[in-house]
């Protein structure tokens, strides 16, 4: 058998192998989920309102104007806040083992990407079904250019925002793989945020005007909500291994962490 005959077959039988990991792994390794989740922010029942694009094709912003002037700030701060979940397809389970039935009790980390495009059409995204695991995606929260903090993923839920990731921490790399078949990656851990990127933005340069005060507003109130420590709050760009990804671009970490400080739950999670 030539050399040539020889990779096809390798690349074949490597396909071949791949395939039924995903479909009988697991019969084998039965994956525990977790019902309930504490110290993450949750949705808030006041924000009863579903926003429901009529036209799921539309990639227009929401009508709603970005205000030049917070009237509060931290910690006397409290956004508009909407309900948009995404379709089930688009997040699953948490879970207490890996796919290789390891046990894993990985602390909350929180992770802050951008849109790119405008909230509606990440929105959007979120609410079609898809099938496919690799256009499977989501965030938990994403922040519009005015501040409101649209609820898309149940806190207790894995958001498919990352893929193949690595958390550098203090105590070295974490990640999880829930599936054989993919890379290991945060999302079993993490809380994905998301801030709507501003019109300048919607590119693929390396920088752009920056976020507006509402947004740094609203993010520092989301998670003054929770328990992730300072030194677990990172970005995509940072967890990602491809090496694809920059968000949250222009992203001010010292103004995010000077309003996120002014909250008294966020005494003793400053290290």
């Amino acid at each position: 058998m030539g050399r040539r005959q020889t990779w096809q077959w390798t690349g074949i039988l490597g396909g071949a192998l791949t395939l039924m990991l995903a479909l009988f792994w697991p019969s084998f390794h039965r994956l525990m989920a977790v019902d309930t989740v504490t110290g993450l922010p949750t949705i808030r029942q006041a924000a009863v309102i579903t926003l429901v694009p009529a036209d799921t094709t539309a990639t227009q912003d929401f009508v709603t104007a970005a205000p030049t002037v917070v009237a509060q700030t931290a910690p006397n701060y409290e956004p508009r806040q909407e309900i948009t979940l995404a379709d089930p397809s688009n997040y699953g389970d948490r879970y207490s083992t890996d796919a290789y039935g390891n046990p894993v009790s990985n602390a909350f980390i929180a992770v802050l990407h951008e849109t790119v495009g405008s909230a509606q059409s990440a929105i959007n995204l979120f609410q079609n079904y898809h099938p496919n695991d690799a256009d499977q995606v989501s965030y938990h929260t994403l922040i519009g250019l005015n501040g409101t903090v649209y609820y898309i993923v149940p806190p207790e839920n894995r958001a498919y925002g990352a893929g193949n990731s690595v958390f550098d921490g203090p105590n070295g790399p974490e990640t999880v793989r829930t599936n054989p078949a993919f890379p290991p990656s945060v999302n079993n851990f993490a809380y994905h945020v998301s801030l709507e990127t501003p019109s300048d933005g919607r590119g693929n340069g390396t920088r752009h005007s920056g976020y507006t005060q509402a947004q740094y507003e609203s993010l520092a109130w989301l998670l003054s909500n929770s328990n992730i420590s300072d030194s677990r709050i990172t970005t995509h760009q940072r967890v990602d291994r491809s090496g694809s990804r920059l968000d949250p671009r222009s992203f001010d970490f010292n103004y995010f962490f000077t309003l996120l400080h002014r909250y008294p739950s966020r005494a003793g999670l400053s290290g």
